[in-house]
């Protein structure tokens, strides 16, 4: 699940040259790009994907004109797009379905959406630059990552270093904020993933640490830092819960953590700029998203070697796997479509068009728009 980083202002500019390439749940547009288009067409700049539970919407997140776009995935049609806060990033989807939670970098905001109406609600103030969001396997709380690229040398008065927002859904209210050392583990927050038993979350440190950083949600305190490969940018967690794995986009691999003793494994090597990764429900097969190759690469979570790369469209940024497991649906920032691949004959399906500058895509519990 995790963000795309364009604003007018200095830091958040120069955070956008640092990121290039990066996926968290939405990710950074105007990177290079290889590969073959070949999918649902979409906007310019796709960067997350989220599906609903049922499996039959799609929900994209369009960067330059700040909005969302549903696609019903049954007739591969576009909905209305639905305006949200300045350049949305990356999004959630509660496990009832009802709800979306759109992280806007350009705002310092998380607006969520009405699903049956299709209707943004009062935009939620969150920390600086947030970039990634997770939702609590019982739909209580989001977690929202902020990776203020500004750090404890921001101007006076100094915000956080960097830190997680808790968001109570029920009220949409913001929670204190979780706070961790600068530079020992909490440095640019890129991605976050809660296991599914709600007790932690893991989140990803792109800055100097390369780093993993599991946080206790019932004491809201972070745990010593795990350390991964070079530039990790994204995180996915097993549905068992034991595994994570972590990609690492300048190593042009995959790192696995067992959960269980926090320690990182072998990594796997995938194609050239990984920045996103799904599993599927069964856990068995993870999906690597490879910008400058234009392609996914599928591993065998039980052998944890990679198969044969998948060619998709232009900068592939994001990736969302349908919850009967059949269907990945991939986000090509370059081509502006959405790839749809049959998962079990691992092959590209035909495309869907939606607003300029997609940089996420969530789909519905139920599935419909």
């Amino acid at each position: 699940m995790a963000a795309t980083k364009v604003s007018g202002t200095g830091s958040r500019t120069t955070a956008v040259a640092s990121l290039c390439g990066v996926l968290t749940v939405a990710l950074l547009a105007g990177c290079g790009n290889t590969g073959t288009a070949s999918g649902i067409q979409v906007g310019i700049g796709a960067t997350a994907i989220a599906i609903t539970p049922d499996g039959t919407t799609a929900y994209v997140v369009n960067h330059v004109d700040s909005s969302v776009t549903p696609v019903n995935l049954a007739t591969k049609t576009t909905g209305t797009a639905i305006k949200v806060g300045f350049n949305p990033q990356a999004i959630a989807i509660t496990p009832d379905g009802s709800t979306a939670y759109v992280v806007n970098w350009g705002d310092d905001s998380v607006t969520p959406i009405n699903l049956a109406t299709k209707t943004a609600g009062t935009a939620i103030p969150v920390g600086i630059v947030p970039t990634a969001i997770a939702i609590t396997p019982n739909g209580t709380t989001a977690y929202v990552v902020n990776s203020n690229p500004q750090g404890v040398f921001g101007p006076p008065p100094s915000p956080p270093a960097t830190s997680v927002t808790p968001i109570n859904l029920a009220t949409k209210t913001p929670g204190t904020a979780i706070l961790g050392p600068f530079g020992a583990g909490f440095q640019n927050l890129v991605a976050i993933a809660v296991t599914p038993d709600g007790r932690t979350a893991y989140v990803v440190n792109r800055g100097d640490s390369s780093s993993v950083t599991p946080i206790n949600l019932a004491t809201k305190t972070p745990g010593p830092a795990i350390m991964v490969g070079r530039s990790p940018v994204a995180i996915a967690i097993t549905p068992d819960g034991t595994t994570a794995y972590v990609v690492n986009l300048y190593e042009d691999s995959v790192t696995l953590i067992n959960l269980a003793t926090k320690t990182a494994g072998t990594a796997i090597p995938v194609g050239h700029r990984p920045n996103a990764i799904a599993i599927t429900p069964d856990g068995t097969t993870a999906y690597v998203v490879n910008q400058l190759d234009g392609s996914v690469t599928p591993i065998n979570l039980a052998t944890k070697t990679a198969g044969t790369a998948i060619k998709v469209g232009h900068s592939p940024r994001a990736i969302a796997i349908t919850p009967d497991g059949t269907t990945a649906y991939v986000a090509n920032e370059s081509d502006t479509s959405m790839t749809p691949i049959n998962l079990a004959t691992k092959t590209p399906r035909t495309a869907i068009r939606v607003s300029d500058d997609p940089v996420a895509i969530a789909i519905t519990l139920d599935g419909t728009m």
